[in-house]
């Protein structure tokens, strides 16, 4: 944040564009595309879900959901809550395989 050329404030982005506002979204898309390209790297390489990945990661390693939804900026806790569902099948797929109790399936 010390090297920022753009006085930051507490609820200032993250993210700044040369002028030093927000970054918009075209440009990281863009930077993302270019980037996957040159490291041949699938289409599915996105910012999105890039993303995706950090939340998952988050809960995942026992990452608070209300802060999470804040760190994404999620107006509504349901739509974090969605990573709850990849998590929990995650946790449903390590048991499949590990426990001896479990149902394998064919």
């Amino acid at each position: 944040m010390d090297a920022c050329p753009y006085r930051q404030g507490p609820d200032a982005p993250l993210f700044v564009g040369v002028r030093g506002g927000q970054l918009a979204p075209a440009i990281a898309q863009r930077r993302m595309r270019d980037l996957r390209r040159l490291m041949g790297l699938p289409e599915t390489a996105t910012p999105h879900a890039l993303r995706h990945s950090f939340a998952t990661h988050l809960l995942a390693d026992g990452g608070d959901l209300r802060a999470i939804q804040d760190l994404l900026g999620h107006a509504s806790l349901s739509t974090t809550q969605r990573y709850t569902d990849v998590e929990s099948e995650q946790l449903m797929q390590v048991y499949r395989s590990a426990h001896p109790r479990a149902k394998k399936t064919p």
